[in-house]
């Protein structure tokens, strides 16, 4: 699973959990080299099925989420609500440094799995938690997907969409993979703590918690409620023009981002065309734009003359000028993107159906230990046997195990 070179190797992982944030921490922990053990149910995690949501065939052999999220793990199925498969799980947190879960606090409790619990058995491990809105206040036992839990409690909804349109599109594993890799963080600053001290610790992160820190500059400045504008606004409302999307001829957006408008504009005035602009007092700085209330009109400007040229064009003369832009590109185009490509986002997975697909590797890269190896995910319980001889079980424990269904191991019942 590792080469000599890796950040982690030596370290055992163990990963309760389903669904994508705290797999998300795992993945990452796992391409760093630990060994990383996910335990999963006889039916499978949820996201082994989520492919039709995702617009792409349903198949337990090319299934790119999985891979996404779980590449380079091992997992044992182990039925931890009968004794053996209890006995079992807690011989292998014997021998790890990290537990990963998204379990509900009260689900952990009731499994005897809390933190209060397991630190008197287990003193060094680092128990690492991500919960939908965190383990205090009145909504801490509420359900949580990215979908509910950050992007529509935490203000992406509500403030981001246009004041007269409706919410935006949202799609799955953004906010979670926000979470995945604040969970990461805080399990190798417990995780360098315990190898020091031989104390464990407690990492706690959540879906709302990191929505909120992420949306910090805005909830900040709400609070100034006698200056700039309420969200949502339009486009055209927004206090600095120059941070907005622009409509180019051929139909697609670019993007322009120039937060200190007096430091760009008048450079980006001679890319429009308009010299004179950056030279009119009523325009230029900022403090003028908008005490003569133009940044609408503004707006309209900078619309109309980018309207005037294809998004191709608008590049060339952007970036000629050495100004801060980016086309709104589709996943599309982002497969394709050499600049992605040239820093190592992807993986050009084979599978055994001869099938060919690009899948995409955490955003983090150390230059001494190399690019890590790409694992496909693992079937579930497929590492089930090997792991409980690891631990100890002799080849008749775990033929019983497997036969009173304690640990389970999937087979392709259509083959």
């Amino acid at each position: 699973m590792s080469n000599n070179k890796s950040l982690l190797s030596g370290v055992r992982v163990v990963e309760l959990a389903n669904f994508i944030a705290a797999a998300t921490a795992g993945r990452f922990l796992a391409d760093l080299g630990a060994d990383v053990i996910k335990i999963e149910a006889a039916q499978g995690d949820p996201l082994r099925f989520t492919a039709p949501s995702e617009g792409r065939p349903l198949d337990m052999y090319e299934n790119t989420t999985w891979e996404l999220e779980n590449a380079n793990k091992r997992c044992v199925s182990l039925n931890i609500k009968v004794p053996e498969g209890k006995e079992a799980f807690f011989k292998l947190l014997e021998t790890a440094d990290v537990l990963i879960t998204n379990w509900r606090i009260q689900a952990l409790e009731r499994a005897g799995l809390g933190y209060e619990s397991l630190k008197e058995r287990f003193p060094k491990l680092v128990y690492a938690i991500c919960t939908g809105y965190g383990e205090l206040g009145p909504d801490k036992d509420l359900p949580g997907f990215d979908f509910t839990a950050f992007f529509a409690r935490a203000g992406y909804l509500e403030c981001l969409r246009q004041a007269d349109g409706k919410p935006m599109n949202v799609v799955p594993g953004l906010g979670d993979h926000n979470v995945g890799m604040n969970l990461a963080a805080g399990i190798l600053a417990a995780l360098y703590h315990a190898k020091q001290t031989g104390k464990g610790e407690k990492v706690e992160t959540s879906l709302y918690e990191t929505a909120i820190f992420n949306m910090g500059m805005m909830v900040q400045a709400a609070q100034y409620t006698d200056y700039g504008k309420r969200y949502p606004i339009n486009s055209a409302e927004n206090d600095n023009p120059c941070n907005n999307a622009y409509k180019t001829k051929d139909g697609r957006y670019i993007q322009i981002c120039f937060p200190n408008y007096n430091v760009y504009f008048k450079t980006f005035a001679g890319c429009l065309g308009r010299t004179e602009l950056g030279e009119n007092d009523r325009y230029y700085p900022i403090q003028n734009l908008q005490a003569n209330g133009l940044t609408t009109e503004m707006y309209d400007i900078i619309a109309e003359c980018f309207a005037q040229k294809n998004a191709d064009e608008w590049e060339k003369i952007l970036t000629e000028a050495d100004l801060p832009f980016a086309r709104a590109r589709n996943w599309e185009e982002m497969l394709v993107d050499p600049q992605a490509w040239a820093n190592d986002c992807f993986y050009k997975m084979q599978y055994a159906n001869g099938n060919e697909r690009t899948l995409v590797r955490p955003p983090v890269r150390f230059r001494e230990m190399g690019t890590p190896k790409y694992d496909r995910g693992p079937l579930i319980g497929e590492h089930g046997p090997e792991v409980l001889a690891e631990l100890g079980y002799s080849d008749s424990q775990i033929k019983d195990m497997l036969e009173s269904k304690a640990l389970f191991v999937w087979e392709d019942k259509d083959k």
